[in-house]
């Protein structure tokens, strides 16, 4: 913001949304004229009070990648129920190879999560939650496998 309270064309947009990347892939594919180099991005996006969503982009730059992953994730949003800090109940899901179990956590007891499910929780808003991953380790499987996860719980 300037001296006149207008926001500079230049300055970046003050966007009540967070947005975290958790994964950036080089892939290359054989082509006849060499080998063709793309970027995907896996990227995060909440409130930190109940909304958050998921996006994956694709682009030739690593920046653009980001960008089309945070415009897809913003469109992809979903409304998690946050009851005292943490969810209602425990549920545990499989997505393809990932197995996630989420239970709700003790007040004051934090996030006790791995990397990929806890940066999920953490922009979703939810204080205290008690998670395992299971099975598959890959970061976009278990991403996808937490949201689907708390898409259930607000089913119920």
């Amino acid at each position: 913001m300037n001296q006149f309270g207008n926001q500079n064309k230049y300055e970046k947009p003050i966007s009540e949304f967070t947005d975290k990347v958790v994964e950036i892939k080089r892939v290359s594919k054989k082509t006849k004229g060499g080998n063709q180099i793309h970027f995907t991005a896996l990227v995060v996006t909440g409130d930190k009070k109940s909304r958050v969503g998921v996006g994956l982009g694709k682009a030739k730059s690593v920046a653009d990648a980001i960008q089309k992953a945070i415009q897809k994730a913003r469109k992809s949003m979903i409304e998690v129920k946050i009851v005292d800090g943490t969810i209602k109940d425990s549920i545990q899901l499989k997505f393809k190879g990932a197995i996630v179990l989420l239970r709700p956590g003790k007040k004051g007891s934090g996030l006790i999560a791995g990397g990929p499910v806890r940066s999920v929780v953490e922009l979703a808003g939810i204080k205290d939650i008690v998670s395992k991953i299971i099975g598959s380790k890959t970061k976009s499987l278990n991403v996808w496998a937490t949201l689907k996860a708390l898409t259930i719980m607000n089913q119920k």
